[in-house]
């Protein structure tokens, strides 16, 4: 055997040892995978559960890894607004989305709503307070509630109009406790450093028992709480944050989402 045939016979044996000369792992389904490249994902936080779900199936599907920026969803806006490198974004409410479609921050196309939710009211476990309906909150027993601070919190949006809507927002003004975000009103809720909050039905469910659902809100008392998510322009990963909006938007993100509580954006 010649040099030259030697030395394609080494080739060859050292591509099947690195397993097909660098060929990329295949997906689940049979795309690709990238190992070691990630996406960024600012999520509203009630979000948080299940998009972490959701990047976990990402990740098993293509190999990247997703880092997760979750927040009050006017916070996350702002922070997009100002240059932070975010791939995509999801938000709890359309006013923020809209805000950066003005600003022609999102890529033409990629908005959709993939996911609805409902405000409830809880009361911590074991509360004595007698609190069954947002009319109780007026009664003097009840000294705090916690609600999303309505400039940068959708859910605090939705509290405000409700209790507008019901006549109670001069009422309860000095009762209220303003969070920096949904999430921050539910652990206020559970350590009983108020008497009352308000926050998302799936905030609500997460908590499980430690927390009693008081009321639920008339979906006709606010604006309705609908989830867009799209992508970013100057994202570093456009086609990879496209896998990520089309995997939450497929009838397997679909359940993840109804998992944790979320409904059907075209669900009637």
């Amino acid at each position: 055997m010649n040099s030259l045939s030697l030395r394609s016979a080494f080739i060859i044996i050292c591509c099947l040892l690195l397993g097909g000369c660098g060929a990329e792992d295949p997906g689940t389904n049979g795309a690709p995978k990238r190992s070691g490249e990630s996406i960024t994902v600012s999520a509203a936080v009630s979000l948080k559960d299940a998009f972490t779900e959701i990047g976990e199936l990402y990740k098993a599907r293509t190999g990247r890894s997703v880092d997760f920026n979750f927040g009050a969803s006017g916070t996350l806006q702002q922070q997009i607004e100002n240059g932070a490198p975010v791939d995509v974004f999801a938000s709890a409410g359309e006013r923020q989305m809209e805000a950066l479609a003005e600003k022609d921050l999102l890529v033409a196309g990629s908005r959709k709503d993939f996911a609805r939710n409902s405000l409830v009211l809880i009361t911590p476990k074991g509360s004595e307070k007698k609190i069954v309906s947002f009319l109780d909150l007026v009664d003097p027993a009840v000294e705090k509630i916690a609600v999303g601070n309505p400039k940068t919190v959708p859910a605090g949006q939705y509290a405000a109009e409700l209790l507008a809507k019901v006549g109670l927002q001069e009422k309860l003004h000095d009762k209220l406790i303003l969070a920096e975000n949904v999430r921050q009103v539910l652990d206020y809720v559970v350590r009983g450093e108020v008497d009352a909050g308000i926050v998302y039905s799936t905030d609500a469910r997460q908590a499980g028992s430690e927390v009693n659902v008081a009321a639920t809100a008339d979906e006709t008392s606010h604006s309705p709480i609908q989830y867009p998510i799209a992508g970013i322009v100057g994202g570093k990963h456009p086609e990879a944050a496209k896998e990520f909006i089309d995997l939450v938007l497929s009838s397997e993100g679909q359940v993840v989402l109804r998992k944790y509580g979320f409904i059907s954006p075209d669900a009637k």
